[in-house]
């Protein structure tokens, strides 16, 4: 107990305490998030951990005006409608059969999740899959002519006293039906044929709601600006290692893409056969004309809200065309196997936040309306003012600066760590752990880190996490993106519960999963995540970012550490020495 109190006499106590107060807080919610991040503005001069003049600056790093360049391009994308034009566009094209469909909702979703936020990718799709799953099982109310024939069979019926059971085109025609829990005395092949298509109607739906959270978790991993843990972690390898150049947006998509395709491809197999969507035994089967009819109706109802958006409007092909220039010169200014734009300046000065937030500012002005050559040689033509591809009213609106906010807390609690000397004294507490093989770091780190977001915010959790997975990978003497990478995508592999993710909470909310539903499902997703990042890890991510060998940027702060640690332990000795 003395030892310590006596740590909190020392800087870098004082920090740990203000990191274990701001980890409660955003692990209970006591307060917003984003005011939990402006506490180091607070604590860190008050304790004399940091000064104002390098706590603040944290908060507008390069790192915050990519992501911020990331949400305006969002928000741009969502105030024409394209993001809707492509996702219909894309259940068009894949077909409408249950397994097909799972599998358009989570390649659209993963798309949009790697450009718009996870949570707005989710609310977006969900309506659609709503529509599309009345369609396949109709509404609530059945048709006048099943009530006819409803009310003609329960006569007869009667008189036999027996009780009227739906048929399957009832069963099919309704969305929520809870009133069959009334025993009947039928025939048991009857009852047994109503009881499958039940249960193949609910789990369809099922599957359609809990595949798309997944997807978004998954496909905001593909790039930089997908997540902010992704920024986070580009954000403290900059402040721990200023000379790590070899992550950026090009880099990163090259290593996460490839793992984000093939994870959706196993996620959707495994929820597919799971909910029904693939059926092993009886995929020779031959489908009853009421699913033949079911998937015609839902056809017709994608098509008919692909027809509601109209023709292609000017102001959505200049957004396309920016989005695409937007994703083109973030991969291409340093791509690392090719020589980029970027090595036409001066060296140091073109980063990703110059690119991104070059693109949105042309979004303020260009016009949204084609424009007339005619009108610079009329002079008779009306000076009317010309509505903008996004208005500032509207990014104010729209964009979360929460998010700007919680991202510069994790930057300021980064920069206190190191300044302070916390990170060096919680990497000298990491000796039991020097002798674990470097592969099964991964795996552990990922695995414990994958648990913990389940309960906590993926953001906090890694803004915790990394600088302890930066001294232990100096440590143990490996490349620190060995360890820091899985723990950042390892964030946002929480599948098993609704309070995981923002999106999971979203598709829970619709009262048709349950948090079995999730849980089941969920575990063997996490399972697949971890091995599947295991062998990118040990794969392709080698080669792209030189994983095999202990770096020379990382070998400076190795050196730096030690002579700090040795300062530190000098000074915790004199403290408990006067005690």
């Amino acid at each position: 107990m003395s030892y310590f109190f006596s740590l909190l006499l020392l800087q870098e106590g004082r920090c740990l305490y203000v990191i274990l107060l701001m980890a409660l807080y955003w692990c209970t919610e006591a307060l917003p998030l984003a005011v939990t991040a402006l506490l180091p503005i607070v604590l860190f001069p008050f304790l004399g951990i940091l000064p104002s003049n390098k706590v603040c600056p944290q908060y507008f790093l390069d790192t915050n005006f990519l992501f911020l360049s990331g949400l305006i391009m969002a928000s741009a994308i969502e105030e024409w409608n394209l993001h809707r034009r492509i996702a219909l566009r894309v259940l068009m094209l894949v077909g409408v059969q249950p397994a097909r469909l799972i599998l358009g909702m989570m390649l659209t979703t993963s798309f949009l999740s790697m450009w718009l936020s996870n949570t707005a990718s989710t609310a977006m799709m969900l309506p659609i899959a709503n529509a599309i799953l009345k369609s396949l099982f109709g509404e609530k109310d059945t048709s006048k002519d099943m009530n006819r024939e409803n009310e003609e069979n329960q006569a007869s019926l009667q008189q036999n006293k027996l009780y009227t059971v739906p048929t399957e085109m009832q069963f099919l025609a309704s969305t929520e039906d809870k009133d069959l829990t009334e025993e009947k005395e039928v025939a048991s092949d009857v009852l047994s044929d109503l009881k499958k298509e039940e249960e193949y109607k609910t789990n369809i739906w099922k599957g359609f709601l809990i595949s798309i959270p997944y997807a978004a978790s998954i496909g905001g991993t593909a790039t930089l600006t997908g997540t902010a843990p992704n920024l986070i972690l580009l954000g403290q390898l900059k402040s721990y290692f200023p000379e790590c150049d070899v992550v950026n947006f090009g880099s990163w998509f090259m290593f996460a893409f490839p793992l984000m395709l093939i994870f959706l491809l196993l996620g959707w197999l495994w929820i597919s056969i799971l909910y029904g969507g693939i059926n092993l035994r009886g995929w020779r089967t031959k489908k009853s004309n009421i699913r033949v009819d079911a998937e015609a109706r839902a056809r017709e109802v994608i098509k008919e809200d692909y027809q509601k958006l109209g023709p292609t409007k000017f102001a959505e092909q200049a957004i396309f065309f920016f989005f695409c220039m937007f994703a083109i010169m973030l991969f291409s200014r340093d791509p690392k196997f090719i020589p980029g734009w970027a090595s036409l300046f001066a060296p140091g000065f073109i980063s990703d936040a110059v690119t991104g937030i070059t693109i949105v500012i042309i979004l303020f002005f260009f016009p949204s309306q084609k424009p007339s050559f005619r009108w610079w040689f009329d002079l008779k033509a009306p000076n009317t003012e010309t509505q903008p591809l996004l208005t500032w009213r509207k990014a104010q609106e729209t964009v979360p600066w929460n998010i700007i906010l919680l991202l510069g807390g994790g930057f300021a609690m980064a920069k206190g760590c190191e300044e302070s000397g916390l990170s060096v004294w919680i990497g000298g507490r990491l000796h039991p752990l020097e002798g674990v093989p470097p592969p099964v770091a991964v795996i552990l780190i990922t695995i414990v880190i994958a648990l913990f977001t389940e309960f906590a915010s993926n953001t906090a959790t890694i803004i915790i996490f990394l600088p302890v997975l930066a001294e232990l990978a100096i440590r143990l003497k490996v490349n620190p993106l060995y360890l820091m990478i899985p723990g950042t995508i390892g964030c946002s592999y929480a599948f098993m519960l609704p309070v995981s993710t923002p999106p999971n909470s979203i598709a829970f909310s619709s009262g048709h999963l349950m948090v079995k539903d999730m849980a089941r499902t969920g575990l063997l997703m996490n399972l697949m995540g971890v091995l599947l990042l295991s062998l990118a890890m040990n794969t392709w991510a080698k080669s792209i970012f030189q994983l095999g060998t202990f770096p020379a940027w990382a070998n400076i702060h190795a050196e730096n550490a030690t002579s700090l640690s040795t300062a530190v332990e000098n000074v915790t000795l004199s403290a408990l020495n006067k005690i």
